[in-house]
Formats: structure tokens, C-alpha cells, sequence
């Protein structure tokens, strides 16, 4: 996808970025970035507006679900394996 401008941030990185954005996982640098190519570019603006749509959907829907105990556990394991495996 892109608008056929040029962009300082080009559309294929905002658009493997844009989940970090909604998330606030990307530094001021980085939300800079992004605001300024959202605001040039039409066609990233509405698939941020559409990925916005379906976190909050997805939030609304499944946010308040408390998660098993089990799968809690098995995921901090998990995490655990990988950080291990990272070191080695």
C-alpha cells in the first residue's frame, strides 16, 4: 500500500510499525515518525484507523476475561525457555 508520494518513513515500515503505535511501544522518535507519515499518506491513515477499530473492538469484546491460571503459567515458561535459549 502506498499513496505514490514519497515519505521520509516509507508506507511498508509504518505499516509493519503501526501495532507498536496503537500500542505505545515506539519511542518519541518513532510515534514522530508515525504521526508525520499519517498525516501525509491517506491510505496508511485508514489502515491505521482500521487497525485502531480492531483493537478496541477486540478490547471491548475480550478484555475483561480473566486469563487461566494454567495458561498464565505455561506462558511465563515459555518466556522463560526463550530467554534461556537467547543467552545460550
Amino acid at each position: 500500500m502506498s499513496c505514490g508520494k514519497p515519505h521520509e518513513t516509507p508506507c511498508t515500515e509504518v505499516l509493519a510499525r503501526i501495532y507498536s503505535y496503537l500500542d505505545g511501544e515506539l519511542d518519541e522518535h518513532g510515534c514522530s515518525d508515525m504521526r508525520q507519515h499519517l498525516d501525509e499518506c491517506g491510505p496508511c491513515l485508514r489502515e491505521y484507523g482500521l487497525e485502531e477499530s480492531v483493537k478496541k473492538l477486540v478490547h471491548k469484546s475480550c478484555g475483561c476475561d480473566p486469563v487461566p491460571q494454567d495458561l498464565r503459567a505455561k506462558v511465563l515458561v515459555r518466556i522463560q525457555q526463550v530467554r534461556a535459549d537467547l543467552v545460550d
